[in-house]
This record gives C-alpha cells, sequence and structure tokens, in this order.
C-alpha cells in the first residue's frame, strides 16, 4: 500500500513538474521576460573582463545549460555531471559552479519576471546560521533591481553570487487604479 502511495505521489509530482517546465519554456522562449532574462545573463558574462574568449564560450554554454535546467526543474548536479564531463575541474569547483549557476539563472529569471510587473527590487533574505557576514549584514534590506550590492568584492543580487543560498522576496508594487 505505501509503495503504491508512493507511486501516486511521484507521478503527481513528475506530472506538476512538466507542466511548470512547460510553462517557463514558454516563458523563456516566447515572452519579453525571456528575453530579458537572456539579456541579464549575457551581461553577466560581459562583466567578466579578465577572460580569455575560449573561457567566455564555455561560461556562456554553462549559464544556458543552467537557464535550460531552472526551466526543466533539474538539479545542480545535473548541471555539475556537465561541468565535470567538459573536462579539466575539480569537483569541488565544479560543485561551486553548478550552484551559482543555478543561482544566477534563477535569479535572472525572477528579475525578469519582476521587473515585467513593475517591481523595483526586493527584499534581501538569507538562508540561516550558515550565512557569510556580509550577506548576513543584508538581511532585510531593500535592494533596487538596478543597484546589485557589491559584496566581497562580487557584485550581484541575493542567490546569484558564489556559494550564496539567499534569496530576493520581490516587491510587487499593488495594481494601478
Amino acid at each position: 500500500m505505501f509503495a503504491q502511495v508512493e507511486q501516486e505521489e511521484w507521478n503527481q509530482w513528475k506530472s506538476v513538474s512538466e507542466e511548470i517546465g512547460a510553462g517557463l519554456r514558454d516563458v523563456v522562449g516566447n515572452t519579453p521576460v525571456g528575453q530579458v532574462a537572456q539579456d541579464i545573463v549575457s551581461r553577466q558574462i560581459q562583466l567578466m573582463k579578465s577572460l580569455p574568449l575560449e573561457v567566455a564560450d564555455r561560461v556562456m554554454d554553462i549559464q544556458q545549460r543552467a537557464m535550460q535546467a531552472v526551466i526543466t526543474g533539474e538539479r545542480p548536479d545535473e548541471l555539475y555531471e556537465m561541468i565535470m564531463a567538459s573536462g579539466d575541474v575539480a569537483a569541488s569547483r565544479a560543485q561551486l559552479i553548478a550552484r551559482t549557476e543555478i543561482g544566477r539563472a534563477t535569479g535572472a529569471l525572477t528579475q525578469a519576471r519582476a521587473l515585467s510587473v513593475g517591481s523595483e527590487g526586493y527584499w534581501w533574505r538569507i538562508e540561516g546560521a550558515g550565512t557569510r557576514d556580509s550577506h548576513r549584514k543584508m538581511k532585510d534590506k531593500f535592494i533596487r533591481w538596478d543597484n546589485p550590492p557589491t559584496l566581497d568584492g562580487i557584485t550581484g543580487h541575493a542567490g546569484c553570487l558564489p556559494n550564496c543560498k539567499c534569496w530576493p522576496e520581490v516587491h510587487v508594487p499593488p495594481p494601478r487604479k
């Protein structure tokens, strides 16, 4: 009986996940929100001026794959496997890259969706006791989308920085009357 209930729950979760993925694919592929999210990711790469062209192309591939992973509901583990298969990367570095790029892709999509409804920013929320001091100091601060903070020498929004488990609680403006 437990096995049957577990299988039914799995099938239901899979069905809902596929519906969400289809909706996100449509948003990213066919709406201005998707274009804005892709532009945000592209700008993040352009900010990395110290990267050689070959490495920048590889980062672009990883970030595009991360966006696909967010759309399909994949975990960072699948992206980690892709990074490990791509060449000379330490396992710990591949895990860091996978988590960070999933966070950036999720953040870009969140930002694009928020901007589409007129949001000017968000409240910085933190994960818990293991949060870095610089991130803990950001807790509950309002951050404008057009002015991301610089923490530990890196500029980015909540959840988009390396190993960041923070997230943006989006401010959605009230509807206009």
